[in-house]
């Protein structure tokens, strides 16, 4: 008679991982499909690329848009995230609120990842939690992912990041180091899947994914067509079916020349973009988001001009309308 084996929570988490990477391509949906998850209706569901991952096309970022929203406002903001069929979440250790004075006090409020936690925790099973590490010391990188994990409250995430990859990085260093680190915690199934973000080196991030394995990019596009990330490195992440999450798509051009519907739309048309990771601060732009999200499930055919839009938006290229592209930016969070 066989003994049956008890497994431990990381060894349930490795096996599950490994079990991901046989998936048959007949047994993935389509890009456009709902998931297991997706409400008819709701907002619509696409694979992230090899993970095997169903992904709402409208993500929830932890960054400083989000930061914006004060003690009593984010909860519910949070919770109507999940409520309405958003089940990929983003943060990173750096997305936080520093300490304010007001009156000789000290006000605190949590950051990012703790806000996931405090509401998100009962819906794990449901939703995929992504973060970052932050800097480029891979000494760092273990007690960063056992901070995060305290701070959602979980004990694995879905996806861990190397966060802002730019032009000053040496893709050899990052191999040797950080990235060393960060896929010996996916051989040990505390990560599903690892991968990195970028938003200011499109020819950094192509030549991460020729020389590194990755499962997930995380990259700034828009109509801007700054830094050219569509065509530089998105083509490479398509033939290493490489899941391509567009950061960047809203922030310093919504209403500039572009509606927020305009935006989203080009983002969502985009070849593998799987996701759109948007921050909202207040629970008005959350609403329109999602509507925006949902009225795109029930299209037919594309009603935004991707030339049209490109050539409207081009002049806003560049630091000089796109904060996020000057060389003091900080893609962190918020001192109040």
């Amino acid at each position: 008679m066989k003994t049956k084996k008890n497994y431990s929570r990381r060894e349930f988490i490795s096996a599950s991982v490994k079990g991901a990477a046989v998936i048959t391509a007949s047994s993935m949906i389509s890009k456009n499909a709902f998931g297991a998850e997706g409400k008819p209706g709701g907002i619509p569901r696409r694979m992230l690329g090899k993970t095997g991952l169903s992904v709402s096309i409208l993500g929830f970022g932890g960054g400083s848009q989000f930061l914006k929203n004060e003690d009593g406002a984010w909860e519910p903001i949070l919770q109507k995230a999940y409520d309405s069929g958003i089940n990929l979440f983003d943060t990173a250790p750096e997305y936080t609120v520093a300490n304010y004075f007001k009156n000789g006090d000290v006000k605190k409020s949590l950051g990012s990842e703790e806000r996931f936690g405090e509401v998100l925790s009962p819906y794990r099973k449901n939703i995929h939690l992504i973060t970052k590490i932050d800097g480029r010391d891979p000494a760092l990188v273990k007690k960063s992912v056992e901070d995060s994990l305290k701070n959602m409250k979980t004990d694995y995430l879905d996806a861990l990041l190397i966060h802002a990859v730019s032009d000053k990085d040496n893709i050899s260093d990052i191999e040797k180091g950080v990235y060393k680190e960060v896929a010996d915690l996916k051989r040990q199934g505390i990560v599903k899947f690892i991968g990195f973000s970028s938003m200011d080196s499109a020819a950094k991030s192509k030549e991460l994914l020729q020389n590194l394995e990755v499962d997930i990019a995380m990259l700034a596009i828009n109509p801007t067509k700054y830094r050219n990330y569509a065509s530089v490195a998105v083509p490479l992440a398509i033939e290493k079916n490489v899941g391509v999450i567009a950061i960047k798509v809203m922030r310093d051009i919504v209403g500039k020349d572009a509606k927020p519907s305009e935006l989203f739309d080009y983002i969502w048309n985009e070849a593998h973009v799987s996701s759109a990771m948007v921050g909202h601060t207040g629970m008005k732009i959350l609403d329109e988001n999602i509507k925006s999200a949902v009225k795109y499930g029930k299209k037919e055919l594309a009603s935004v001009d991707r030339k049209d839009l490109e050539m409207r938006l081009a002049a806003y290229a560049g630091p000089h309308a796109l904060c996020w592209a000057r060389p003091d930016y900080r893609d962190s969070g918020i001192i109040v």
